[in-house]
């Protein structure tokens, strides 16, 4: 692995785990087996870390969502595939870490939302326009709208409040958030299709 690669992987890992204010870059160099005087080579300072590293991550979930994706028999079957990975996501997500983000990192948490409110809600918008198109979610669903607020909603429980302090609360939380969301979308036959797909997919999935 080269060692860009070493430190993007590793500050990523460090910042889900224990959020982004009191890593530091002996933290990331260590973590990543490399000396300072590399991880220097790379990044003058922190902010440059946290900025690239973000990024990175993104394209790697972006690319295993579509891997994902591939395969999915319907709209259902793909929104229940996504429920169970951000499920597997949050186990490793330290609940401070979007607020530490946003608080001290304002300009990476910037570029970071833009990505997401551009990519995830597309591929939401789409996966709604495919169910309408299936007969397996309502039709008068203003596609764009709801595909907003659904990849809104899975923002906000990432930062601290009354609904969220812990790893276990973060995961019931955003499955029954989720869950909420997709009834809301569904007809009577999507709604059939669901718990046939979230038994075989999310038999492991944290209940309140």
């Amino acid at each position: 692995m080269e060692p860009l690669t070493k430190i993007l992987s590793a500050s990523t890992e460090l910042f889900r785990q224990y959020g982004f204010k009191t890593i530091t870059m002996d933290d990331i160099a260590r973590r990543a087996g490399i000396s300072k005087k590399t991880l220097y080579m790379h990044f003058a300072n922190k902010q440059e870390v946290v900025n690239e590293s973000l990024t990175w991550y993104k394209e790697q979930i972006t690319e295993k969502c579509g891997v994902l994706l591939q395969d999915t028999e319907n709209a259902i079957d793909a929104m229940v595939r996504m429920m169970a990975f951000m499920d597997d996501m949050h186990k490793n997500i330290n609940p401070m870490a979007i607020f530490e983000l946003q608080r001290f990192f304002p300009e990476a948490f910037q570029i970071f939302r833009e990505m997401i409110m551009k990519r995830d809600v597309a591929m939401m918008r789409d996966n709604i326009l495919q169910g309408i198109q299936e007969g397996l979610y309502r039709e008068d669903i203003n596609a764009e709208l709801m595909a907003r607020y659904r990849i809104e909603t899975s923002l906000l429980i990432l930062q601290p409040n009354l609904l969220v302090s812990d790893r276990n609360s973060l995961m019931s939380v955003a499955m029954e958030i989720a869950e909420h969301f997709l009834y809301g979308i569904m007809n009577g036959k999507g709604e059939q299709l669901y718990q046939q797909y979230k038994t075989k997919y999310l038999k492991q999935a944290t209940k309140i």
